[in-house]
């Protein structure tokens, strides 16, 4: 196995396939061979199939060998978060309550379309059971540990999708985020996650956490994510969300630059309490920013923190996806998630539409305020990984993780396009994430603005 193989961006290996310099089943050996290494210790997959993963990357092969490349990203290995359904390969969610046969022969649009341009499946990663948390661990599958420091969470709720990049065990993967939970995980494992504008990649079956959901890309550079983007917006008639193919092509412009881009850089919304290293380390990364040519002003959006409406929605979510679970399959659950859903079945009606109206709101005023600015500029998380199999870190004033993740729901609730990008590490050497957000639909511009920083500074070039 070469190492330099499992640090090759999905991009590089599409360059080696058409030239022949590197074969799938190469590639695809060296990946299975990087998870048997490491993954014992990191539990970032919950399901690996060596046969199905090696026979696709020689179809594969043949395709290169015949000249019949079959689409963007043939012969790449992509990781599945295990809440995407996949045709033979069961789709647990982190659940002992979910049947393993009960959604074979099943696709996930996101799935679907990476099938259809000639993706090599390599296996499913963990998360929380259902999604629910920030970090990854769940009753079924266990604790997922940060590749930079096997005593710390790698986030969640797409943890093992997060680890499993910066431990170059792949060069793609698959992430769902309702409040933060492709963008988590990246900030704390020092990769990159890209949370598109809600509809914008098709996903089905509908999340129980509802309109909250999204579905987007992971990998090690904003480059792969724009590739991986270009798959998985295309269109699926079962989400009846979807919005209409645009016909964009998020790589064209990707290289365009962010000279006269006009850029709010916020580095706590006005209301939070960040760590001083990560103040620190945003703020260099605003003057990287101000150096390739974009205007960055020091500016909050000024909206209050939508906590108790982001918890209203969120936890019905919950409610909704335990709503058919009796006493004895709820005792088979992660207990917090059972009592976050007993407490949100309590909601009214009324403090439900009430929410939603405080959503309405919170969507307005940043549409305004996009209107002056381009982009949004914050930290990803105002703290870094914590310990293990903890919701939140020591002595955290609260006990729920949203309290700790206040600058990644409030977009969950906009529906905006917002990507992390590492921009540094602190004193213990574990990552730092930068958060660049932009208005409804303007996702090609998030993934323009986050390519031309990492080409500047580019931090995944450091890897555990």
């Amino acid at each position: 196995m070469s190492e330099d193989i499992t640090a090759l961006s999905a991009t590089a290996l599409l360059q080696q396939f058409r030239q022949g310099g590197l074969s799938p089943v190469e590639v695809s050996r060296a990946a299975l061979g990087r998870i048997e290494q490491l993954d014992a210790d990191l539990n970032a997959f919950c399901l690996v199939d060596p046969e199905t993963t090696l026979r696709c990357a020689e179809e594969s092969e043949v395709r290169y060998r015949k000249g019949q490349v079959r689409g963007l990203v043939d012969g790449v290995p992509v990781a599945i978060k295990d809440l995407f359904l996949t045709p033979v390969w069961p789709t647990r969610r982190g659940s002992k309550t979910v049947d393993p046969a009960a959604q074979l022969g099943k696709s996930a649009p996101a799935v679907t379309s990476l099938e259809r341009h000639g993706y090599v499946p390599l296996g499913k990663t963990t998360t929380s059971e259902f999604g629910w948390k920030a970090v990854t661990d769940s009753p079924l599958h266990g604790t997922t540990c940060n590749p930079w420091n096997t005593q710390r969470t790698a986030g969640g709720s797409s943890g093992g999708s997060a680890a499993a990049l910066a431990a170059k065990m792949t060069p793609l993967a698959l992430g769902t985020d309702a409040g933060g939970s492709i963008r988590i995980p990246a900030a704390f494992c020092g990769i990159v996650g890209f949370k598109p504008s809600f509809g914008e990649v098709p996903h089905w079956p509908p999340s129980p956490f509802g309109t909250l959901a999204h579905a987007g890309p992971m990998a090690r550079t904003v480059e792969d994510c724009a590739l991986l983007m270009n798959v998985l917006s295309e269109p699926d008639i079962r989400d009846v969300h979807a919005v209409p193919r645009r016909g964009i092509d998020y790589q064209a412009d990707l290289g365009a630059g962010i000279a006269g881009l006009k850029i709010a850089f916020s580095a706590n919304l006005g209301h939070v309490d960040v760590s001083p290293e990560i103040e620190r380390a945003v703020a260099v990364a605003a003057g990287v920013l101000r150096e390739l040519g974009a205007t960055v002003t020091e500016v909050d959006p000024s909206f209050s923190d939508p906590l108790g409406s982001f918890g209203h929605l969120f936890y019905s979510g919950a409610a909704n996806a335990l709503r058919d679970l009796g006493t004895r399959k709820r005792e088979l659950m992660d207990p917090q998630l059972v009592k976050v859903a007993e407490k949100a079945a309590g909601l009214s009606v009324l403090d439900y539409l009430a929410a939603n109206n405080e959503r309405g709101q919170l969507c307005e005023r940043l549409a305004q305020f996009h209107q002056k600015y381009d982009l949004l500029l914050t930290p990803t998380l105002p703290i870094t990984a914590f310990g293990l199999n903890r919701e939140v870190p020591e002595d955290w004033p609260s006990t729920r993780w949203p309290t700790w993740t206040p600058f990644t729901y409030p977009f969950n609730l906009t529906g905006q396009p917002a990507l992390s990008v590492p921009c540094g590490f602190c004193r213990d050497g574990l990552p730092i994430g930068l958060q660049l957000v932009g208005a409804r639909y303007n996702d090609a511009l998030v993934l323009r603005a986050g390519h031309a920083y990492q080409q500047a500074a580019p931090q995944t070039r450091t890897l555990p």
